[in-house]
């Protein structure tokens, strides 16, 4: 199983550790295009703080993320799984799982990132400020300038079982699954029972839980109708449809009446 997860806009500071690999980061073959972002972003941050927080999109009040961004060669790496914060990440709750909880997240879990293209949550990055939304000047939109290289190298890294994905819209444009992969891929929206619309705390939240439900419980569905069940098992209210067409992914939603 791969769980596709977004980013959190916070991030933990990037600490004392040593400073980033880029190298040592998994999915080798995004490396000449995670080095591109890299080398532009930190130039741009560099050279000129006004038109930095211009092309990131920052306020006044988050202007000390053009000077964190200008030094991510040299500041201290941490796991992904650490550096990534929110309300998603506090709900999963990396830190408290037991080992094998652990090991299975380190195996599954996949964050995409404007930055890194994609790492998994054991991979050791430094705190940085760069959304998928961004439009670098060089570049261009990252949306667009990440699906060549996710395009070749995701479909290997989802292997034959599941894909989870649990992306906001931002991210699943770098990557949609085509062909077989999207067959086997279930896009989950987590709505509010009583409304039947996307509320975003219990989305984020519940997308959460249910993650660390399926690393505790140990549960890898091999396809979409796996997941349904096994969600349903789990106690979460699913609605789910097999796609009318090949080739397409499954939708689950998950109906709350509250984040439990």
């Amino acid at each position: 199983m791969l769980v596709l997860l977004p980013p959190s806009e916070g991030k933990a500071p990037s600490g004392g550790g040593a400073p980033l690999e880029l190298g040592s980061l998994s999915l080798p073959g995004l490396g000449e295009a995670r080095r591109a972002v890299l080398d532009e972003l930190v130039e741009l941050c560099a050279a000129d703080e006004d038109k930095a927080r211009e092309v990131l999109g920052l306020s006044e009040g988050l202007r000390g993320e053009v000077a964190k961004n200008a030094g991510l060669r040299t500041a201290g790496a941490r796991p992904a799984g650490e550096v990534y914060t929110g309300v998603l990440y506090d709900a999963l709750g990396l830190a408290t799982l037991d080992a094998a909880a652990r090991e299975r997240a380190a195996r599954s879990l996949l964050v995409f990132s404007g930055l890194w293209g994609a790492v998994r949550v054991s991979d050791r990055i430094p705190s940085y400020r760069c959304s998928m939304g961004v439009k670098l000047p060089g570049l261009g939109a990252l949306g667009a300038y990440w699906r060549t290289p996710m395009a070749a190298v995701l479909p290997g890294a989802a292997g034959d079982g599941l894909v989870l994905d649990l992306r906001s819209a931002a991210y699943a444009a770098a990557w949609k699954p085509k062909g077989e992969v999207a067959e086997r891929t279930a896009s989950v929206r987590v709505l509010h029972a009583p409304t039947r619309k996307v509320v975003s705390h219990f989305n984020k939240a519940t997308k959460g839980r249910i993650v660390r439900s399926l690393l505790t419980e140990g549960v890898a569905p091999e396809n979409p109708a796996g997941l349904v069940e096994a969600l349903r098992d789990l106690g979460y209210v699913v609605e789910a449809a097999a796609p009318e067409k090949a080739g397409r992914p499954w939708t689950l939603d998950v109906l709350v009446t509250e984040v439990r």
